[in-house]
Parts: C-alpha cells; structure tokens; sequence
C-alpha cells in the first residue's frame, strides 16, 4: 500500500549541521559496568523479578549525511538477569522501517554478557553474524533479531546500536517501562527548528527528571530556487531531556487491552516541516486528507470495485430477502463461505480480493472488504469502519495516523441513529455482532464527502451472558447428583462453541468434571450448536458420591462454589489503569436443592444484594425454603459497564469479594428434631 509519507527528501544544500550534544553526561557508558552488579547482593529487594534493567538510554537528533538531513536514533541497555524467566531479556527485536529503495539502518551494534566465573569477570561477545538475522514483519518493516550469548542466572548483559533513517516522521517513541523493573531510563531528543513534532507522555508514573533548553549552530545553505548563493544561518535546536527511576514492572491484569496502552512512554508525531525560504509544509494532515487517499488507494478503496466477481451469486439474495438486516446476513455467509480469515489483522490488501478468493483465505482486510464490495452489489450501503483491535492498542481521536489502525469492518446505516456493524471473519458470531478483539472504543467511518465521515462507537450491544438452571439432590452421606442446563448466550456464546469446536464433545466433557474432584457426567447434549444467534445450551447430568469415611449427620454444603469461581479476578490492592471487559456482564445461577428423607435447612443465609456506585452493577443473592425438603438458591451478577475507570478499581474488587464470600457460604443442614 502506497504510504501517505513514505519519505521526505530535504531540498537544501547544507555544508555543516552538528546538533549539540546534551551537556549532561550519559548515565551509562557500554563496556563499563559495575563488578558489584555481578554479585547477588545489590538485587536482595528484587528477589521476585526475573531480571532488572539496570539503565536503558536513548537519543535521537539530526544529522548531515550525504547531501541530506537523517535522523540518527542510539541506544544502549543493560539489564541484570535473575532468574531463568528472565532468559528472555537477552532476545532482542529492533524494527526498520522501509519505502521502496529506501530503508533504516542500523550501524555499529555490539552486544556483551557478563558472568562472573570463579572470582572473575568473563566477557562473551555478541557475534552478530551468526546471532542475529532480520524477519520481514509487514510490508514496511524488517525486524532485525539477536540473542545474546551465554546468558545465566546472575548474568549482565549489555547492547548498543545505532539506527539512521530518511523518514523524518518516524521519530523514535521511547518506552521508559518494563516488564521488569528499570532502576533507569532516559531518553534526549534533539530537535532543529526546521521540524515540528508533537509530543504525547503517557503513563501512571511521574517524570524524575525533564529538562529543555536551547542552542545555536551555524548552517550554510544554498537557496532551492534562484541564484546558488549559499549563506550562513542560525538553526535554533531544541534538547529535551527525559528520566525516570526506579520503575516497577509492568504487571498484567486481567481485563485490560495491550500494554502499549498503558505503560509510561513518550510519543511523537511529525506536524510539519519549514526550510529557510520554503513554505510551512504540513505532516501532520486531516481526516479528509486521510479518507481521501484510502479510497483512492490501490489497496484499499480501489479494491472496493473490483469485487464484483461474487455479483451473480449475490443478486439473487436481492429479491430473496427484502429485509435489510436479512440480506446483509445472507451476504456475509456467502463471504464467509468463499474466503476463510486466516488469523492475520490489517486494514488493507497485501494482494487483491481476486487472489483471497481464488485461494479461499485471506485477511481481515480481504474479507472484510469483500464483504463491503458484496453489500453493495446487493444493494445495500455499506461503507469501511477502520479500527485498532485490543491487541494493538487504543486510538487518539485527535491523530489522523494510519498507522494506529490495523482492522477494517464494515457499516450499514439503517437509519435512526442505527448502524449494522458487520464482520466476515468469525462464522460462530451472527451478523451484526463484532468479534471481541474489536472492543475497542471507537471506529473510523470513511466516506467519500468527509462531512459524513464520523467516529463510530463500538460498545457493543451484546453481552457475556450465562445462565445456569440446577436441580440437585443431596443424600444423608453427603454425596450429591443433579442436573444442569446451562446457556451460553452473547460473546460467552461464541466462547463455549470455540471451545466445543476445539476440544470435541468428548473432551469439553472432560474439561467440565475436571474442576469437580469425583464427578462423573456420562453424557452430553448440544442444542443450537449451528444457530449463533442463539444460545448455546447444554444439558448433562453428573453425580459425586460421598466419602467412604462420611456418616449420617449434620452436613455442611456450598452449592454455588461448584458452579461458578473460587477466586477474586482483582487480586492486588490497586491498580492504576482501566478494567476493559469490552462487553457488560450477566450471571445467572438458579439451584433447586433437593435434602435427604428427615433433614432441614438449620437456618435460612441472609439475602444480599451489593451494588457499585454509579449504577455500575449489581450482586443479588437469596436462599428460600420453596417446600418442605427443597431449598432453592439464586445468585446473579450483572456488570453494566464494559469499562471501569482506575479508581473505581477498589470498588469493584471489593464487589467480587462480597460476592464471592456470600457464594461460598455454607449451608448447614442436620436433621430434624
């Protein structure tokens, strides 16, 4: 696909351009390390960490190279390995970027291990001809991949590269956070006034040092047009220096999107570029600039009308299903039919729909592109919603960059504020229902009049729905047999059909006794395997029988803890980003307890009923005695929210505490006076 920047040649004739290095002294010099760091005695608070970064430092500025200005982008790492977890430090990825002739290279890498064998420091080169190799990522960028040699427990390793490259608006980004703790990093950006960038700092942790200041440097240039008189003039360069200490690793939590998200990193973003004696030109573009070219691109709009080779099949859905929403669904099973999605996410073709189709896979952009060329030969408007999957993190809405997207879907306006979102990807989804890992905020719509291009929220309607309905009978050993109907509707639909697709019905039978010590289910029954836009429900019986050391007496019962979770999900005290489930959230437990001849319930549990501020959600909970020898106990959960901000953390893990406790609670049973 044709970049919108693919580069940027400067049209001067400079003589000397030496940006100024920063006047404060590196904080790490390669080849020069700490014997103590070799020892175990600095790390004693570390002991949970695999490895520590020990400082990782970066710079990037401006250089002249061959008639041109190039960014040249350095950087040197040190990490501590403590355990073999952290074996994987010493894999290194560095991405290049490249545009036809043109590519980012990287020049002087060296790399060392450090290990301390019988008193002494024993240094193993990096031999870069035989550890290192380059994988071609996506069109546009090669990875360049090495692995340090050698690498123990107690080991240091170090590596430093340099990375020159032509393409101005890929200035390098700087992560200061790690999976591991970082003791520190830095990273200094020297910038000619020439360029301007816009700058974005994220994260939950503050900056120890930011500094910025200015200095001067004599450049000689010759005029682009006009007489080739060259004359000398002051660049004005701006140096920013960045530092953060004594970072935690990043920790995973559960329901959240990538960590790119949420990690402390600054950002940059190309505004534009002014030479002397040339006019302002603008990088940064708009929405309609973007638009405008994606629907003339080869790769993306082009291909919208060549897909018609499906129209005969397509047309007799026309008269077949005049209903809108049931024409729309009839297409994409044709689609879904003719190409399979083969795993891969991007907004554009590699190839053309014609070569997805003649080998009946593709890509999401393949499929979903052909899905849009399909609805419209069926008559219906369909139109590209680009996104960014969870996976690939969150959009600003305020940056028109490609580059922050990486799905394409379509969208048929019905009409009263109503969309039909539609996706060909994932055949256990009905139509109209995203797949999960597109739960992700909000969606651009591409049109051809850019007043009708809009931002597309992606909240999705449908929930993660599951119902359990149990008839259980307990005997006067305490040994338990029932039955259960179980619903798996919404997104936990498509969940429990992959799974039944993956395991088989034999092996998902297996899966469902494995948490329950003794049960034994002889079968199961599967109703609505094929109907997606059903629930998914299933029907087994199990029975556990009682320990051979039981007797008859009082018997201690928790019904619900073998029908949902045992642990709270929130396990930390804190946390200092969102909880994303991507959609609300609904469970419904009903259990029909049937006691033994002569046994009765000791006391009747309290009711419950817990909420979250805001209308956020809801935790109810009773226990009844329906008859004589019948108790019958409710539990339901629904989470209203799809996200819940950082500080309403505390709330919520408090909620499923609650909630868990009140699950686990015993019922006592004895029998009757």
């Amino acid at each position: 696909m044709k970049k919108l920047l693919p580069w940027l040649a400067v049209a001067l004739a400079p003589t000397l351009f030496a940006t100024r290095a920063n006047a404060q002294a590196a904080p790490i010099k390669f080849g020069q390390i700490d014997p103590k760091d070799l020892t175990a005695a600095p790390f004693v608070g570390d002991s949970a960490a695999a490895a520590v970064v020990l400082c990782d430092f970066g710079t990037s500025s401006f250089q002249y190279n061959h008639d041109n200005f190039q960014l040249m982008s350095e950087r040197t790492t040190r990490i501590k390995i403590l355990k073999k977890a952290g074996y994987e430090a010493a894999k290194v990825e560095i991405p290049l970027y490249h545009h036809g002739d043109r590519t980012e290279k990287i020049t002087a890498l060296r790399g060392v291990t450090y290990n301390l064998v019988d008193g002494k420091v024993v240094k193993t080169k990096l031999e870069t001809g035989t550890n290192a190799f380059t994988e071609e990522r996506t069109p546009n960028v090669r990875v360049r991949k090495f692995t340090l040699p050698d690498v123990r427990e107690g080991t240091v390793i170090e590596y430093t590269y340099a990375v020159t490259s032509d393409f101005f608006f890929n200035f390098q980004n700087w992560t200061f956070q790690s999976e591991y703790p970082v003791r520190w990093s830095e990273f200094r950006a020297s910038i000619p006034e020439y360029f301007h960038y816009s700058k974005q700092l994220q994260g939950y942790h503050n900056l120890d040092i930011s500094t910025e200041d200015n200095s001067s440097q004599a450049l000689m240039v010759s005029p682009v047009v006009g007489p080739p008189t060259p004359h000398m003039v002051n660049v004005q360069t701006t140096n920013s220096r960045w530092v953060m200490k004594d970072l935690p690793a990043f920790r995973d939590e559960p329901f959240m999107t990538t960590a790119t998200d949420y990690v402390d990193r600054i950002s940059f973003q190309l505004d534009g570029v002014q030479f002397p004696g040339q006019v302002y030109q603008a990088m940064a573009g708009t929405w309609a600039k973007v638009e405008s070219e994606l629907l003339n691109d080869d790769d993306f709009g082009q291909q919208l009308g060549r897909g018609n080779f499906l129209k005969e099949q397509v047309l007799p859905l026309v008269a077949k299903y005049p209903d809108v929403r049931e024409r729309a669904a009839a297409v994409r099973a044709l689609v879904m039919g003719s190409v399979r999605y083969d795993g891969t996410n991007r907004y554009s073709t590699t190839a053309s729909l014609r070569k997805a189709y003649d080998a009946h896979h593709g890509t999401a952009a393949d499929v979903n592109l052909l899905l849009i060329a399909a609805l419209r030969d069926a008559g219906i408007p369909a139109h590209p919603l680009l996104l960014s999957t969870r996976a690939h993190g969150r959009l600003n809405q305020s940056t028109p960059l490609l580059d922050n997207f990486n799905y394409v879907v379509g969208l048929v306006p019905l009409g009263a504020g109503q969309d039909l979102l539609v996706d060909a990807t994932e055949p256990l989804l009905p139509c109209g229902v995203l797949p999960e890992r597109c739960l992700n905020q909000a969606g651009r719509l591409i049109m051809k009049n850019p007043a009708e291009s809009r931002w597309v929220d992606l909240t999705p309607a449908q929930r993660y729905v599951h119902y359990q309905q149990v008839a259980l009978t307990l005997d006067a050993q305490g040994g338990l047999s029932g039955k259960v109907h179980e619903e798996h509707g919404g997104y936990s639909g498509v969940d429990a059909r992959k799974e039944l697709v993956s395991l088989g019905e034999k092996k998902y039978l297996t899966e469902l006794a494995r948490p329950h010590s003794g049960w034994t289910i002889p079968k199961l029954a599967v109703a609505n395997r094929e109907e997606v836009a059903k629930p998914l429900a299933l029907d087994y019986e199990f029975s556990q029988p009682a320990d051979d050391a039981a007797v008859a007496g009082t018997l201690y019962l928790s019904p619900l803890r073998y029908f949902g979770t045992e642990q709270n999900p929130f396990r930390h005290d804190d946390r200092l980003f969102p909880v994303d489930f991507g959609a609300a959230q609904d469970e419904t437990t009903l259990i029909t307890l049937t006691l033994p001849e002569g046994y009765e319930l000791a006391e009747l549990p309290k009711p419950a009923a817990v909420a979250l501020p805001d209308d956020g959600g809801r935790f109810m909970y009773s226990v009844t005695a329906a008859a004589p020898g019948t108790v019958q106990i409710m539990s339901r959960l629904n989470l209203r929210k799809t996200v819940y901000a950082a500080n309403e953390y505390v709330s919520l893990r408090e909620f499923y505490r609650l909630m868990l406790e009140k699950q686990g609670e015993k019922l006592v049973i004895k029998k009757k006076a």
